[in-house]
């Protein structure tokens, strides 16, 4: 019996220490968290660069509306170029939004080329979508200030199939249907909905 508590004793008092050696043993940190990124306000010439891509960018869109597809690869092809020549150099932020801002810009000008060399308007509808996405998270990495909205109509493609287009307004004038749709004419010009209003941020 003795032996029996003496054995107990010797678990109990091996336990205690090795409790204590585990919880004396320094934390072992795992690498820090990754910063979010971070941008300063952008120069004035860098904003009004950005300005004049949109400009483009809602040539296309008012040519869409318009079905005219001749206007839709002019103003394309002046977004191509736009892009391609966009200073991102003069970014305030962090490189990864740098590279970021490049990425973006590059695949708006292959797109906005690529819009020029489709067949039919439905299809440069779809390279306009593409374009649209990629221009919104464009705005977003750079926090471009003027308040820029992000419009979507769910019927854009076969009646079921949703996309989006940035508007400097508001009003909800639709590039998807535009106004002189074969079956609903215009009356579907107004169909679609502000889903996000980028305003530095």
């Amino acid at each position: 019996m003795k032996k029996f508590i003496l054995l107990a004793i010797v678990f109990i008092a091996a336990g205690i220490l090795a409790w204590k050696l585990l919880s004396d043993k320094p934390h072992v940190a795992g690498p820090p968290p990754d910063k979010p990124l971070s941008i300063s306000k952008n120069s004035g010439p860098f904003t009004d660069s950005v300005a004049a891509l949109l400009n483009n960018y809602f040539a296309v869109r008012d040519a869409l509306v318009d079905w005219d597809t001749l206007k839709a690869d002019q103003a394309a092809y002046q977004l191509a170029s736009r892009a391609d020549s966009l200073p991102v150099g003069l970014i305030k932020g962090d490189s990864g939004i740098v590279l970021t801002a490049k990425s973006l810009t590059a695949m708006v000008g292959g797109d906005a080329r690529g819009l020029v060399g489709e067949s039919g308007i439905e299809a440069r509808r779809h390279s306009f979508s593409v374009i649209s996405e990629q221009m919104y998270d464009l705005l977003r990495a750079i926090k471009y200030e003027p308040q820029v909205y992000q419009i979507r109509c769910p019927m854009a493609f076969s009646d079921s199939v949703a996309a989006t287009w940035l508007s400097d307004n508001s009003a909800v004038i639709n590039p998807y249907l535009g106004d002189k749709h074969p079956v609903y004419k215009a009356k579907m010009l107004h169909c679609g909905e502000v889903v996000d209003s980028l305003h530095g941020r």
